[in-house]
């Protein structure tokens, strides 16, 4: 079974093909998702990379957290589940 992991401190240069690259050379990358910001369209600076299975999860974690990753030293570790978030309001007047 495929394991997802967070992976943190990334350059807002990072692009998705480069990250595979990176995670390949552990074992399978099922996928990988760069978050980017929807208003300026540059990286967040994180994103999930998910292994096939738990074992190359693991071993991921272990050769990459605190790897320098183009001039960065990223974090890596186990995906946790999305909290839910509290209803936003209204942005402001409307017209």
């Amino acid at each position: 079974m495929s394991k997802k992991l967070f992976v943190g401190n990334l350059p807002f240069t990072a692009k998705e093909e480069e990250l595979r690259e990176a995670f390949a050379g552990v074992g399978e990358v099922v996928a990988i998702n760069i978050i980017i910001d929807r208003q300026t369209g540059r990286s967040k600076g994180f994103g999930f990379v998910e292994m096939a299975t738990e074992e190359l999860a693991q071993a991921a974690i272990t050769k990459l957290h605190g790897a320098d990753y183009d001039g960065r030293i990223i974090s890596v570790s186990v995906a946790k589940p999305m909290e839910p978030r509290a209803p936003r309001g209204p942005r402001g007047p409307r017209e």
